[in-house]
């Protein structure tokens, strides 16, 4: 066993770590991987090269994770991994004088369950009681609770 073998171990496994941290997500193959070879190496070094060369690899680890984690955990590096969107939404009401039960209107959107609907000129999200609702379907309003509407389609 030479040194050249045992620093192909450690940096082959500092660099499938890397890989788990910033390109799989979760925990996978090579995080698991990475952190065996590390310590593999840690143990190969202590076993085959003695005290001194195994608590310099140990030292170098420690200090190589330290400083990894450091450019892993600012902030500019999680902006280049984590998603910007934002979501702006609000929620539409609709004027319960102006739909009653017993209205007729169209499905706007799909209602699988939940979808647009237009009902007296008005669109508003309604849900389905009976199964889903195809897109162009004339609709019934059969209640009306709160904030929601639901519907059926026309006989």
């Amino acid at each position: 066993m030479t040194i050249s073998i045992l620093i192909a171990i450690v940096l082959i496994g500092i660099l499938l770590v890397l890989i788990e941290l910033f390109v799989i997500p979760g925990i996978s193959i090579a995080g698991i991987g990475g952190f065996i070879l590390i310590a593999g190496g840690v143990y190969i070094a202590f076993h085959f090269f003695g005290i001194r060369v195994g608590f310099i690899v140990l030292t170098t680890n420690l200090t190589a994770t330290i400083i990894l984690l450091y450019f892993a955990f600012r902030a500019k590096t999680w902006k280049n991994v984590g998603l910007k969107s934002e979501i702006n939404s609000k929620f539409e009401s609709f004027d319960k004088e102006k739909i009653k039960i017993g209205d007729t209107g169209k499905a706007i959107s799909r209602l699988a369950p939940m979808g647009k609907v237009m009902v007296n000129d008005i669109i508003c999200e309604a849900k389905s009681r009976i199964g889903f609702i195809d897109e162009n379907t004339e609709i019934e309003v059969i209640e009306i609770k709160n904030t929601n509407i639901i519907v059926k389609p026309k006989n």
